[in-house]
């Protein structure tokens, strides 16, 4: 049964990471309990092959592995985004259409790293990606890794198409959303880009956020949300504030420091991809002293086991 994309891509949506091996080999049963948790915790999506899940080292067999794995996971209980980071517009081409045969629900799109495009190649990269596939399309504006912003003017001409479905935003303004939501087609979705700002993000119209914190506390993640709707701004601000230590390492050493965290948990080992570097020490300390300020009783106790 298909369902529209505005009914799911909101909330906290986390950003998974990609478990690795001894070997450097993915570590699919890591992946796939990742994955369980996450539905488990009533979350509406998952995105995988994406900034957390260190895409670029993944090669393209490797990425489809990963998204039949979280399609195998999910079984139609949560939503599946496959990140498609390229620069190149004929292989992020190949790598929707990859994500499309491994059964992802949708594509997110970034704009292009490195290359520096114009807004006309911006949008003419995204086009032909979307008319390549008959998936959902969800786009990406990171200006800081990309340096060229999405502009406002090119994602209106993109959602023109009704394929454009929703915006990952990476831009740190959080007046986006209510902007330019009046000029956007009905069940078009803002999703905050990082934790950093979500919060602002969200009590100003936006949908939810694209969330590496939420592979730590979903529940607590889902809680925050929710008296954001109900607009319970001062019992969202409440819960937030405990996340913030937690969000300061993440977004400071990303993705090491999530997959540290989650090694606390058990949930898998902290190994990363070149160039992507373990932890040191000291910031290993951080996330350890971030996970009390939590104050999850569940959290706590995976930490001192």
């Amino acid at each position: 049964m298909f369902i529209p994309p505005s009914a799911w891509f909101t909330g906290f949506i986390p950003d998974l990471p990609t478990p690795f091996d001894a070997a450097d080999a993915i570590d699919l049963e890591a992946f796939a309990t990742l994955c369980e948790r996450q539905v488990a915790a009533g979350v509406p999506a998952i995105v995988v092959c994406e900034t957390a899940g260190e895409a670029p080292t993944l090669s393209p067999a490797e990425q489809e592995l990963v998204i039949r794995t979280a399609v195998d996971a999910a079984r139609g209980r949560v939503r599946v985004i496959a990140g498609t980071i390229s620069n190149a517009t004929s292989h992020a081409i190949a790598l929707a259409r990859r994500a499309e045969a491994a059964g992802a629900d949708a594509v997110m799109s970034v704009v292009p790293a490195y290359n520096k495009p114009m807004q006309e190649g911006m949008l003419a990269h995204f086009r032909a990606i979307a008319g390549a596939i008959g998936l959902p399309v969800i786009l990406h504006d990171n200006p800081s890794r990309t340096l060229r912003p999405l502009a406002d003017e090119t994602l209106l001409r993109l959602v023109e198409s009704r394929q454009f479905v929703g915006l990952r935003d990476g831009s740190g303004d959080i007046t986006r959303p209510m902007r330019l939501s009046r000029n956007l087609p009905a069940g078009f979705r803002f999703l905050c880009g990082d934790d950093t700002t979500a919060f602002g993000f969200i009590a100003d119209g936006g949908d939810g956020a694209i969330s590496e914190v939420a592979n730590i506390a979903p529940d607590l993640c889902r809680t925050i949300f929710s008296h954001l709707r109900q607009g319970r701004l001062q019992s969202a601000r409440y819960l937030h504030k405990r996340l913030i230590p937690l969000i300061a390492c993440l977004s400071g050493e990303s993705p090491a420091a999530l997959k540290y965290a989650l090694s606390i948990l058990g949930l898998t080992s902290a190994a990363t991809r070149l160039p992507i570097v373990p932890l040191d020490a000291a910031a290993q300390r951080a996330v350890v002293r971030a996970f009390a300020a939590i104050a999850d009783e569940e959290l706590i106790d995976s930490v001192g086991a």
